[in-house]
């Protein structure tokens, strides 16, 4: 079998290479050098999720200063995912990743995998949404 036989990609409908398949052969051949190798890559993609920045977001809101109330309110305007407090949702539809003093606070979307950035000014809220894009990558 000619190594070119041995792999077989794979296209999504755009033309972008979106996974490649082994022949059985090969993978047999090298699977105890292949399996390991695949399983760290797995791994590295996946992280073990780190905690949340509570102590952050506590440090963000003891100095809050801004002309209008507090609102633990997030949504993620890629998906339609809302919740009108995050700290308190029992379903947890958002993560925070980061919250600063001067009023940018971080999310990911559970629904979607969508980066929220809920930006705190001192008349008013903005967000700005960044979707996760079919490879993964944001």
């Amino acid at each position: 079998m000619a190594d070119s036989e041995h792999f077989l990609p794979l296209y999504d409908g755009e033309g972008n290479l979106y996974a490649v398949l082994l022949s059985a052969e090969l993978w047999q051949r090298g699977a105890k050098r292949l399996q390991p190798v695949v399983e760290s890559l797995l791994e590295a993609k996946h992280p073990t999720e780190q905690p949340e920045p509570l102590e952050e977001w506590e440090t963000f809101r003891q100095f809050w200063d801004f002309r209008y109330p507090y609102n633990a309110e997030v949504e993620c305007r890629c998906c339609g995912a809302k919740t009108p407090d995050w700290t308190a949702d029992s379903g947890k539809p958002f993560r925070l990743r980061s919250a600063q003093l001067g009023g940018l606070a971080v999310f990911i979307c559970k629904a979607c995998g969508a980066t929220i950035r809920k930006k705190h000014f001192k008349d008013h809220i903005c967000y700005e949404v960044t979707p996760l894009e079919p490879n993964g990558r944001k």
